[in-house]
């Protein structure tokens, strides 16, 4: 349950989720809550419990800059998420919001997406709703069509789950992503009926939620488990987009040559439209100089 404090719920969210020998304390006797302790935390950290237990609760929401830090070390925080903390200190102002207006994708990036026939690639906005793909990206996944959001799809349509062997650990990072897309903005309507929606209809989603957990990732690989062309180990970059307004150029690609190569280059193939080169096999060789003929074009002057 959320206490209103933004702040306090993520130190508690942190809290609860570390043990005392990650911090090399060690855990004597039965423990009545989760995690560290509100005064181990604040030893760690250099600060009072009394303090810190302000903190937790929302009574004191303006804590120093070396504060955040002694906590963000104490929780062992990544960068990212020692960032999100800060974030968290320092809310932006609110400013009053417009009527919802539909994301636009620039004309470029999306004449972009139709040149890579042979390369999966899609726009996501920051609260993970693709909004642009190519052909192969939609035959790849049904996740990365135009109007699906990734998050619902991932844990609400049962369809989905076979296509990603490793199921748990992309829902983690993908719920991390979205904390990290929205930043500070977590009053954003949209985001709001996002959260919402999930919370009641997934349990998992609930739980992974309340851990606060925050995640940039960029570029990895996962491994997509087509019922067409077979398991496809994808690397996957994600592109910031200037002027997009969080949105990111998602593209998905293969090690040259690899088995993965391969399947791509026939799911292609399979997708292509009647008159496209990749239909039409691989081209034969123009023998017209082993019968003593020179192509036309190449008569020296």
């Amino acid at each position: 349950m959320e206490t209103g404090s933004r702040l306090g719920d993520y130190l508690r969210a942190r809290r609860e989720s570390m043990r005392p020998e990650d911090v090399g304390l060690s855990d004597l006797g039965r423990r009545r809550t989760l995690g560290l302790r509100r005064e181990e935390l604040a030893m760690l950290a250099g600060i009072s419990t009394d303090y810190y237990l302000r903190l937790e609760q929302g009574r004191d929401q303006h804590p120093s800059e070396q504060v955040l830090d002694a906590l963000a070390r104490a929780l062992q925080l990544n960068d990212d998420a020692t960032s999100r903390l800060h974030q968290l200190a320092r809310p932006r102002q609110r400013r009053r919001r417009v009527a919802d207006r539909p994301e636009r994708v620039q004309p470029g990036i999306r004449q972009l997406l139709k040149t890579w026939s042979d390369t999966p690639a899609f726009v996501q906005s920051r609260f993970l709703d693709v909004l642009a793909a190519n052909p192969l990206a939609c035959a790849l996944s049904p996740v990365y069509r135009p109007g699906v959001n990734v998050l619902r799809a991932l844990f609400l349509d049962p369809g989905v789950r076979p296509y990603y062997r490793d199921w748990e650990k992309i829902t983690s990072g993908t719920v991390g992503a979205l904390r990290e897309l929205a930043g500070p903005d977590v009053d954003d309507p949209r985001l709001t009926d996002l959260v919402g929606e999930l919370s009641v209809r997934s349990e998992l989603f609930r739980r992974l939620w309340a851990r606060h957990d925050v995640r940039a990732r960029r570029c990895g690989t996962s491994v997509i488990d087509h019922p067409q062309v077979g398991p496809l180990e994808l690397r996957f970059e994600k592109l910031s987009i200037s002027g997009g307004n969080g949105q990111l150029l998602v593209i998905k690609h293969a090690e040259p040559g690899s088995p993965t190569a391969q399947g791509l280059s026939l799911l292609a193939s399979m997708i292509a439209e009647p008159g496209d080169p990749r239909e039409q096999g691989p081209r034969q060789p123009d023998r017209s100089s082993d019968q003593g003929q020179v192509p036309e074009g190449e008569h020296g002057e």
